[in-house]
């Protein structure tokens, strides 16, 4: 019979707490088997109700215990270099929550570091990739069902940011899904970068612009505007609307019913990221543990979070300069080619 991939999860805060929990209760194939946090009971409260998972306080402590067979990283983007180079060490697939790393260069010196290990173990937490709108879009622009793809506008809304988020933090963890979105839509890489701040909402923290236009530009010339709105008020807004040539098609937004009674019409608008994306988790960890299984990554690859923050860093230059910044990539390595055979699959039978 099948025996479940056994997972490390590093990092119990909630986005990890909710991993756990998606593992534990709604993945077929894997099971929790070590959870590591610098604050170890809140490491031992996230696996409480999971018999048989070890606490840490150390990546390096799991590690050494052994019995791991993936590894889940869900701290904050500054901690993620060192946990991936370990695990790339250890030869073991690996789903990074975004970003990939907070900077294009550690993120290259990740990608060297799997080049080196000779095979794709990263993945990249872009769940959007997953949710069922993103994916019915990208189809219709494979298919060229309505002709060419010329723009794209998203929306990007919050209802508020924490204490100590940034203009800086608007592209890091706000844009940074619609730089991954675009090139996911199009199978292109952004060249250029222009953010745009006008009118700020009297909502916004002292410091902050919001809210910001960002403007960005493909290979081939599509053009894509993403409005971030991060101090909204009103839900947790995430919509797409692409210009065909001829037909125009849009993803996302509302997602309650819409009702008309009593002389009243309207709906609702999800609260949260966890709530409007939740069945992309779902599906995206899902998809991962299967590739594991199989010897592949199930999405996003170290590449995508490497240009990902690349496209990032022009966001931000471009926040300070007002001009259009000039996306810098270094070259595609050969191991991210659609066409590259992956490895064997992981011995997971007895």
């Amino acid at each position: 019979m099948n025996t479940p991939l056994r997972v490390a999860v590093v990092g119990a805060g909630r986005m990890g707490a909710d991993h756990i929990d998606r593992i534990h209760r709604r993945i077929n194939g894997a099971e929790v088997a070590a959870v590591v946090d610098i604050d170890r009971h809140r490491a031992e409260a996230a696996i409480a109700h999971i018999p048989g998972a070890e606490a840490h306080t150390d990546f390096g402590q799991a590690l050494d215990r052994g019995g791991i067979d993936l590894v889940l990283i869900a701290t904050p983007g500054f901690l993620h270099e060192d946990v991936l180079l370990a695990a790339l060490e250890h030869r073991l697939p690996t789903l990074c929550e975004k970003p990939l790393t907070p900077d294009a260069a550690s993120a290259w010196r990740v990608v060297q570091a799997e080049l080196a290990a000779g095979r794709q173990l990263i993945q990249v937490g872009f769940m959007r990739r997953f949710d069922a709108g993103y994916r019915a879009l990208r189809r219709i622009i494979e298919e060229k069902s309505y002709g060419e793809l010329l723009t794209l506008h998203h929306q990007h809304r919050n209802p508020t940011t924490p204490a100590g988020f940034t203009n800086e933090m608007i592209i890091h963890d706000t844009v940074v899904h619609e730089f991954d979105a675009v090139r996911f839509f199009t199978g292109e890489e952004i060249t250029s970068v222009q953010v745009r701040a006008g009118r700020s909402t009297r909502n916004a923290p002292a410091g902050q612009r919001d809210p910001q236009l960002v403007l960005m530009e493909t290979e081939s010339g599509i053009l894509a505007q993403v409005e971030a709105y991060v101090n909204a008020q009103f839900g947790y807004q995430v919509a797409t609307q692409a210009s065909f040539e001829t037909g125009i098609v849009s993803i996302g937004g509302d997602t309650e019913p819409y009702i008309r009674s009593a002389g009243t019409w309207g709906g609702g608008v999800t609260p949260g990221f966890g709530e409007r994306f939740g069945d992309a988790y779902d599906l995206e960890l899902q998809d991962w543990v299967d590739a594991a299984a199989r010897g592949e990554i199930g999405g996003p690859s170290a590449w995508d979070g490497y240009a990902t923050a690349a496209c990032c860093e022009a966001g931000v230059k471009a926040q300070a300069s007002g001009r259009i910044e000039p996306v810098q990539l270094e070259a595609r390595p050969g191991l991210y080619s659609p066409s590259v055979e992956q490895a064997p699959a992981l011995n997971v039978t007895v």
